[in-house]
């Protein structure tokens, strides 16, 4: 397989494009369109070097892809839509595939998103289950919230200390949807959403767009600080970890890794790198305490770690491992469909040196995990 570059990304500004108090009126295929062109000017690309397209929108329904696609131009090229939660991971893992096969040389990737206001339809799940509540989102965090702080004697204000490090890393990214910081008592102050978790412990809906060209290095219009990707690793549910399919598989009795850790695995394999090689990452965390857990499930701290490593600076903007350094979902906002992307161009953006006030010194190779309802997680490396 040939290695695989990233050309060039493009990104609409999260945030809410509902018309209302004084807000524009947008909808995702719009939002998309700008994120491509914005990608192909990065690129220094025209429409016509783009052989295939690969993208999704969660809540838009059926060729979300092809209605991103139609703003730039309809040329004939073959555009796949993903439909799953977070999307473009899935996209962007099938966009790396067909160029390291040689099949395509240059590929688009494409995720857009406006979302409605409240409660999220997990549509991963059955009618049935969702008719029962077990689709409340928040509700299920919590859940495990509870299960970790019993396990490894985290506190509220452990949770509160993620949201404070990614709202401060949102003021700094003008595309983020939040630009202010926050302390832990406003955290711990704000409204309960389901115990024990507060307003700026959940992340806020939120539409926008982001797009990624892959290619194959020769058609690269430059070669200066080349952005590779060294694994994409996408891996599904197994039995005992979670809710899906129709079955309530959660239980105590089957010990399985869940698709995260299953993941992450195969992803250090795959790519040749560990996690004490990551220089920067990229974690899932629409709830601030779901940071905690996957940086443990990723392999980058022990079990119970995480909330000791936040207290003390650890992945902080200089400190010893960056983390979402762009306001991660908390700071940012979670346009489902885009989130995955968004990620990426983070990881990308740094390798680049193009971060701006977030920039980490010397940052040579990223590390994105993405994931959703499925449920699924995709699991990025990048290098330079």
């Amino acid at each position: 397989m040939r290695e695989v570059a990233i050309a060039g990304i493009g990104l609409a500004k999260f945030g809410r494009y509902d018309g209302k108090k004084g807000r524009p009126r947008k909808l995702y295929p719009e939002l998309g369109g700008e994120a491509i062109a914005k990608a192909l000017r990065y690129a220094d690309m025209e429409w016509k070097e783009i052989e295939a397209a690969f993208g999704g929108t969660y809540y838009g329904g059926l060729g979300g892809t092809h209605q991103c696609v139609e703003r730039v131009g309809l040329t004939g090229i073959p555009i796949v839509n993903v439909y799953s939660g977070h999307s473009s991971e899935a996209a962007l893992r099938l966009a790396y595939t067909r160029v390291a096969l040689g099949v395509h040389d240059v590929v688009l990737v494409v995720g857009a998103e406006t979302l409605p206001p409240g409660l999220l339809d997990n549509q991963a799940m059955p009618a049935w289950m969702r008719m029962m509540g077990l689709d409340v989102l928040p509700a299920e965090a919590a859940c495990t919230a509870v299960r970790y702080m019993e396990d490894y004697g985290a506190t509220v204000d452990d949770f509160a200390r993620v949201s404070v490090m990614e709202r401060k890393s949102a003021k700094l990214n003008p595309n983020a949807m939040f630009q202010q910081e926050v302390t832990i008592e406003e955290v711990l102050r704000s409204r309960m959403i389901s115990s024990p978790l507060n307003l700026l412990m959940t992340c806020a809906n939120a539409d926008g767009a982001a797009a990624v060209i892959v290619c194959s290095k020769d058609k690269l219009k430059s070669k200066n600080k080349t952005v590779a990707i060294a694994s994409v690793v996408q891996t599904s549910a197994t039995y005992g970890t979670s809710l899906s399919g129709g079955s309530v598989s959660v239980t105590t009795k089957v010990i399985n890794p869940d698709c995260v850790e299953l993941a992450a695995k195969q992803t250090w394999e795959a790519s040749g790198y560990g996690p004490e090689d990551m220089d920067v990452i990229q974690i899932h965390d629409p709830f601030s305490p779901a940071f905690l857990w996957n940086v443990e499930k990723c392999g980058f701290c022990k079990r119970g770690e995480a909330p000791r490593l936040v207290k003390e600076g650890y992945f902080e903007r200089g400190g010893k491992l960056p983390a979402n350094t762009d306001g991660g979902i908390i700071g940012r906002g979670h346009p489902t469909a885009a989130t995955g992307l968004v990620q990426i161009a983070e990881i990308f953006y740094q390798l680049r040196e193009e971060a701006g006030p977030r920039q980490v010194a010397g940052a040579k190779v990223g590390f994105a995990q993405g994931g959703g309802a499925g449920p699924q997680a995709v699991l990025t490396v990048l290098k330079r």
